[in-house]
């Protein structure tokens, strides 16, 4: 399925078709979001595999994410009897148990699935507006004789990472007006219901038990749930008539057919704004943007780390942002998201995980900060005036120098030849922080080698913007890190030093050293970097996290979360470290061959379109496995993927047309 074609997509569920193709349509995910922190997430088969997969997910006012609606048991009765028409995973079969009618699907505009008996069709389309915590389902006849449909909304109520089971006397039906008001104990509150059309509620409470979630299985989870059906919802369709659902948290949908128009346009729009693009892969991944950003209730707009579960993350944030935002031609939204971040700084800490406050968000990464000033570095770098960056941004920079000079959480230390050092044995305070019962998988505790390039950035923009003694700070740093990290004999850099020592593991870290424009390599120390990279840690999907020749390495991401969490960053492809291999390789590139080193480049990053009508539609997954066939693994849509590859494909539309380095 390419949702950039426009044929429909064969979801039938014959025998040979469930065996066949089922898992790979399942795979194939679509995404809604709601600009508020909540989603609408599912599959082209319409089989919720996964906990996550529903109609309705929150986020409510204590910053916790809440599935409202999973989905609904529906039914059609035409003149050939009764259609179900939901595809089910009871845990008590070994198969699921999926629509006998014919079925096609297609995500453009909104996910739709039509679904043809021999004498009926009709078509169903999920859209969710903008700003609101709310999901529109459509139901419309497009066939040639009148039928019965029966919908009962399937409710969860529960957090986003749990399941729910049956429980007593926790469900009040309330009729408000037209509106129904479904009282089930949320953190989101209740749940509303507003019909569109000529549709009625009934209401007629019942227990679901038992469902099954084959991937929750898969991945070492808990895997069965129950669900409430409060009623249900009947609707005579005559040739062309719709009716539209709309549930909520917090307050009804007034005019949800309406609604369902206006949601469904402003996504055909973006899509037209995403189709400008050059390639067809940048289109691709344009299209998937928006969803990343969200409003929190005090208005501040943060960036979401990616989907199904992850929230605002510092460190992804500040990765991700230049991609969504200064490679698409919106430096506007990246100030503002870099504005609002301003208030969270903590002696020289940006959260890992933001919060609603400060307060209560979580101070455990001592690179986010780095990450937000590489951010500013970019923002300056791609048409900000120096004295605006000066005035708004250089004392937030400022303050994280100072300090990291003087000292503060996390283990952050300057050393006395100007080095930056985090972590202890306990705490890894680098991205690559996986732990197991055994503790961090990966040590970096000591001098990680893209920590200290990011510091070293981070005073040569000081020495930019303000001279003085950040010159001579960021020049001795320089100096240092070139010394203290570069490996003459191997032509790349210690991924860290501890105790004295270079830790010659290959890992990509080094990439991003040589990929940051203000770095102290030289043009042949980045070659070699690049060089080994590409022969050790490039694959199709991105960067190893780990060289195949270590004895470390693994290679699958799979099996449960301790064996997941072992191979994280030990061999585990990363595609965000594509932007930095690919902005590397550029600046490394020497004049005369760096027409054919874009090209090269370019052809990489096509591939990618290939994972995209793999699984995520208009996303790539979080990680792929190291070795071929390179499964995806972790989220179906991570921000800093989709930021760095189009970062990526800017830089080598850029070096093209200027013919100079990025």
């Amino acid at each position: 399925m390419s949702d950039s074609d426009p044929k429909a997509v064969d979801v039938s569920a014959s025998p040979a078709a469930v065996s066949a193709a089922a898992d790979e349509l399942a795979a194939r995910q679509w995404l809604l979001t709601d600009g508020r922190g909540g989603y609408a997430t599912g599959n082209a088969l319409d089989l919720p595999r996964r906990r996550y997969d529903a109609w309705l997910t929150v986020l409510a006012a204590d910053g916790r994410r809440v599935r409202l609606v999973a989905g609904a048991d529906e039914r059609l009765l035409d003149a050939g009897g009764e259609h179900v028409l939901t595809a089910t995973h009871w845990r008590a079969l070994q198969a699921p148990s999926l629509p006998t009618a014919l079925r096609t699907f297609r995500a453009e505009p909104v996910p739709t699935w039509t679904t043809r008996t021999p004498h009926s069709a009709v078509e169903k389309a999920i859209a969710m507006p903008a700003g609101r915590a709310a999901v529109l389902v459509r139901w419309r006849n497009v066939g040639p004789a009148p039928f019965v449909l029966a919908v009962r909304p399937l409710l969860a109520g529960e957090d986003s990472d749990a399941l729910l089971r049956e429980r007593d006397a926790d469900l009040g039906v309330l009729r408000r007006g037209a509106d129904c008001e479904f009282a089930l104990a949320t953190a989101a509150g209740a749940i509303w219901l507003a019909l569109g059309g000529n549709a009625r509620f009934r209401a007629e409470p019942h227990w679901y038990r038992d469902f099954w979630f084959a991937d929750d299985a898969v991945r070492g989870y808990d895997a069965v749930a129950d669900r409430i059906a409060p009623g249900v919802i009947e609707a005579e369709l005559a040739p062309g008539e719709a009716i539209v659902a709309a549930f909520s948290a917090q307050a009804p949908v007034h005019e949800p057919a309406a609604l369902f128009a206006a949601a469904s346009q402003q996504r055909a729009e973006r899509r037209a704004w995403a189709g400008r693009a050059q390639s067809g892969l940048a289109q691709r991944l344009r299209r998937g943007v928006d969803d990343f950003f969200y409003r929190a209730a005090d208005g501040r707009l943060g960036v979401l780390a990616g989907f199904p579960w992850f929230l605002e993350w510092g460190r992804d944030t500040f990765i991700a942002l230049p991609g969504l935002t200064l490679a698409v031609g919106e430096p506007e939204r990246c100030g503002e998201v870099l504005r609002a971040a301003r208030p969270f700084l903590r002696r020289g800490l940006l959260p890992n995980v933001f919060g609603r406050s400060p307060a209560d968000s979580h101070y455990g990464s001592a690179d986010a900060a780095l990450w937000y000033a590489l951010c500013v570095q970019r923002w300056h770098d791609a048409g900000a005036q120096t004295d605006a960056v000066r005035a708004e941004f250089g004392p937030v920079l400022q303050q994280i120098a100072t300090a990291y000079l003087q000292g503060t959480d996390l283990g952050l230390r300057v050393d006395a030849d100007g080095l930056l050092g985090a972590g202890s044995r306990a705490h890894n305070a680098t991205w690559m922080d996986a732990q197991t019962s055994a503790g961090p998988v990966t040590p970096r505790d000591g001098q990680p080698v893209e920590i200290a390039a990011l510091w070293c950035a981070l005073l040569q923009h000081l020495a930019e913007l303000f001279a003085g003694d950040w010159t001579a700070r960021a020049h001795a740093a320089g100096r240092a890190f070139v010394r203290a990290f570069w490996r003459d004999d191997a032509r790349c850099l210690f991924d860290r030093r501890h105790d004295g020592r270079g830790d010659p593991a290959v890992r990509p870290n080094m990439v991003i050293a040589a990929a940051l424009p203000r770095s102290p390599l030289s043009p042949a120390q980045r070659q070699g970097i690049v060089d080994v990279a590409a022969r050790e840690l490039l694959t199709p999907r991105g960067l190893r996290t780990l060289s195949p020749n270590e004895a470390a390495y693994r290679s699958r991401y799979e099996g449960g979360p301790e064996q997941r969490d072992a191979a994280y960053h030990q061999g585990t492809a990363w595609p965000w470290l594509g932007g930095f291999f690919v902005e590397a390789s550029l600046r490394a590139a020497a004049p005369a061959l760096r027409a054919a080193v874009r090209a090269q480049q370019l052809a990489w990053l096509q591939g990618f379109t290939a994972a995209l009508d793999r699984g995520g539609g208009d996303h790539l997954a979080e990680v792929f496995d190291g070795d071929a066939p390179q499964r995806p693994g972790g989220t179906f849509a991570q921000a800093w993927n989709t930021g760095e590859l189009l970062r990526a494909l800017a830089l080598c539309s850029a070096d093209a047309a200027t013919g100079a380095q990025p």
